[in-house]
């Protein structure tokens, strides 16, 4: 099977823009499952929320060790013929319990081993500095000019689109 070549429509800074781009399509009838929105340059940011104290390691492990517990013990109580609602949610409430005690010794232990190396808590996210809409190219030339009808429709509603973040990438088919 070989893969279908595609070209940039339109590029837009942030996904938003680019979701309603591909929004207009489909409302246009486009057929949109030759389209794709792709990220271009991805960087990782790891955002710090904040320390990472034995106390917030400790409720960090007790939440992370919670749901599989719940689960393990819910799924054990529905092995349970005689009375599996009853026995299901007891051994729920139990695996609950045990699963926080367990999650929360467990991070404990690693907190511990670390030796303050990573004292601070942090979410990291994959973010692209701009979103492509690319489409097949057989139907390439249809995208651009739907695109650019909605940029202009939008640049004239508001600011300019180029103000925006937003470029074409390709020129509108003729008319």
């Amino acid at each position: 099977m070989t893969e279908q070549a595609r070209r940039t429509v339109a590029s837009y800074a942030t996904y938003q823009e680019a979701e309603r781009a591909v929004d207009h399509l489909a409302d246009q009838g486009f057929p949109v499952q030759k389209v794709a929105i792709i990220g271009q340059d991805v960087r990782l940011v790891e955002q710090v929320i904040g320390r990472m104290g034995y106390g917030q390691a400790a409720l960090h492990g007790a939440a992370n060790g919670a749901l599989p517990g719940v689960l393990v013990g819910w799924i054990f109580g529905l092995l349970n013929w005689l009375n599996p609602v009853v026995s299901g949610l007891l051994l729920a409430l139990y695996g609950l319990i045990f699963g926080a005690v367990v999650g929360a010794l467990v991070a404990l232990l690693v907190h511990a081993a670390q030796g303050g190396r990573r004292d601070f808590a942090s979410v990291r996210a994959m973010v692209p500095s701009r979103y492509d809409v690319v489409a097949d190219e057989d139907v390439a030339d249809e995208a651009v000019r739907l695109v650019a009808e909605l940029d202009s429709k939008a640049g004239a509603n508001t600011e300019s689109a180029s103000s925006r973040g937003r470029r074409p990438r390709s020129d509108p088919a003729p008319s």
